[in-house]
C-alpha cells in the first residue's frame, strides 16, 4: 500500500486592507459596507482582504493592529468629502460623506503618509491622497469647468471616456498603453495637484485622471476610474495585481530591514 502523502501547504496569501464606508439612514439602523467588486478584485490579484472599519474617533489608534497586518491599502469611492474641512465652501452639487467616515479616512491618509504604506486610492480615493499631499479638488466640474467633457451620466447609466497615460510614470508601466478607455462616474476631480505627486493620466479635455507618488520606492497611485466595477475593462485587473505585487515586495523589504 502506498504511504499516505499529506497535502501540500496552501502558500498564504498577503493581506490588503480596503477601508469600508458609512451610512446612517435617518430611519434606519447605521451600517458600514463595501463594494464586492473590491474584494473580487484582490482576490483575484492574489491577496487576501482586510475590511478597515469605520470605527468612532476614540476607538481610531486601534486600527494600527490591523495596517500592522495588512501588506498595503485600498481607498475606495464614495461621496464627496466636506469641503469645509478642506477650506472649500460648501456648494448644493456636493454630497458629503458621513463625518463618520470622513474621521475614519483622514486617519488612515495619516498612518499610510507616515508608513509610505503602498496605496491605491480610486475615485475618491485618490481625491483623498491628493488633498492630504496638499492639494484640492474641483468641487463640481461641470461648474469650475465648464469646458470639460461629460465625467458622467446624468441618468446614471455606464459612461466610458479616453485617458491619456503620461509616459515614464508607474501607470505607464502597469497598464503598457499610450490611451486606455475607462469608466467614469464623477463630478470632482483633482484640481491643484499635491505635493511630491505627479500626474499619471489626463482624460483628453485636459481633466486630471490618476496621479502617483513621485517616490519611486513608494507604490502610491490614484486612478480617478473604477476598475473594481463590472463596468471596467479587462486591463484594470492589471492595477490590482501591480499593486498587490509591489506591497508585497515593499512588506519583504521591510522585514529584512529589521533583520
Amino acid at each position: 500500500m502506498a504511504a499516505r502523502k499529506d497535502p501540500a501547504p496552501v502558500p498564504a496569501r498577503p493581506l490588503v486592507g480596503i477601508n469600508t464606508d458609512y451610512q446612517a439612514p435617518k430611519n434606519g439602523t447605521p451600517y458600514a459596507l463595501l463594494n464586492a467588486g473590491y474584494i473580487d478584485a484582490v482576490v483575484a490579484a492574489g491577496g487576501l482582504p482586510v475590511l478597515l472599519p469605520p470605527v468612532r474617533k476614540d476607538n481610531l489608534a486601534e486600527v494600527d493592529a490591523l495596517l500592522d497586518m495588512v501588506v498595503g491599502v485600498i481607498l475606495t469611492g464614495g461621496a464627496d468629502m466636506d469641503p469645509r474641512r478642506n477650506g472649500q465652501a460648501p456648494t448644493a452639487a456636493v454630497r458629503p460623506m458621513a463625518a463618520r467616515r470622513e474621521d475614519a479616512d483622514r486617519y488612515l491618509l495619516a498612518k499610510i503618509f507616515e508608513r509610505k504604506m503602498p496605496v491605491l486610492g480610486i475615485g475618491l480615493g485618490m481625491q483623498q491622497i491628493n488633498v492630504f499631499a496638499g492639494g484640492t479638488v474641483h468641487l463640481h466640474l461641470p461648474a469650475d469647468n465648464p469646458k470639460a467633457l461629460p465625467h458622467s451620466d446624468p441618468t446614471g447609466a455606464p459612461h466610458r471616456h479616453m485617458v491619456l497615460i503620461e509616459p515614464n510614470t508607474r501607470l505607464d508601466e502597469i497598464y503598457g498603453a499610450p490611451e486606455l478607455r475607462v469608466n467614469s462616474q464623477h463630478h470632482q476631480a483633482v484640481n491643484q495637484l499635491g505635493k511630491k505627486l505627479r500626474v499619471a493620466a489626463r482624460s483628453p479635455d485636459g481633466v486630471i485622471e490618476a496621479v502617483e507618488a513621485t517616490d519611486p520606492n513608494w507604490f502610491c497611485v490614484g486612478v480617478q476610474w473604477h476598475p473594481e466595477a463590472d463596468t471596467a475593462s479587462a486591463l484594470d485587473q492589471q492595477i490590482f495585481e501591480c499593486f498587490v505585487q509591489a506591497a508585497v515586495r515593499a512588506a519583504d523589504g521591510a522585514v529584512l530591514a529589521a533583520a
